[in-house]
Parts: structure tokens; C-alpha cells; sequence
């Protein structure tokens, strides 16, 4: 619906405004797998100014629960939006010692 430009509810509404007016809209998708219409939206989107971020987590930080696999994807939404956080390093940064071990 939102790269279409439909706004059915407020959902819709509220992110339609957000690209309108040249805002960061962060779209965290989890659908899979993804059909050629869902890429199109997707490339529509993102050439209208959208983050696309696909909920996949990063298993090079051997996350050894389900809160850890769920801290990796909040972290990139936050990195987006320039939020402070210490869910996880970022690459290059040192992480404390017995973390991801």
C-alpha cells in the first residue's frame, strides 16, 4: 500500500507523510520469501527515500539466545535512526570480553 501511495489507515498514513515531506521512514521487513512484486515495492520504496532493512540477523555475533538474535535487528534500527545504544559493538569496535564469545 505504501509505495503505491494508498493510505487505508493511520499506519499507512503516517508513513506516506514521512517520505512526502523527506523523512527517514525505516521499513523492518520479515516476509519471506520474497516475490517479485514484494522486490518491486521494495526498489519503489527505497527510490522514494525509505530504509529497507530486512529482519535477518547477524550470526557472526554466535547470538546464543532469541533476545540476542532480536537486540541485533533493534541495533540496526537504532544505528538508522543515530540512537546512542550498547546492544552490540559496532564492526570495528572492540566488544567487552566475555560478550559474544
Amino acid at each position: 500500500a505504501i509505495a503505491n501511495g494508498n493510505s487505508d489507515n493511520l499506519l499507512e498514513r503516517a508513513a506516506d507523510v514521512t517520505l512526502k515531506e523527506g523523512r527517514k521512514l525505516i521499513l523492518v521487513l520479515r516476509e519471506t520469501p520474497l516475490s517479485t512484486i514484494h522486490l518491486e515495492n521494495m526498489l519503489r520504496l527505497a527510490r522514494a527515500g525509505a530504509v529497507i532493512l530486512p529482519a535477518n540477523p547477524g550470526f557472526y555475533y554466535r547470538p546464543a539466545t532469541v533476545a540476542e538474535l532480536i537486540d541485533f535487528i533493534v541495533a540496526r534500527v537504532l544505528d538508522q535512526l543515530e540512537i546512542p545504544h550498547t546492544l552490540l559493538p559496532r564492526w570495528g569496535e572492540e566488544a567487552a570480553q566475555d560478550e559474544f564469545t
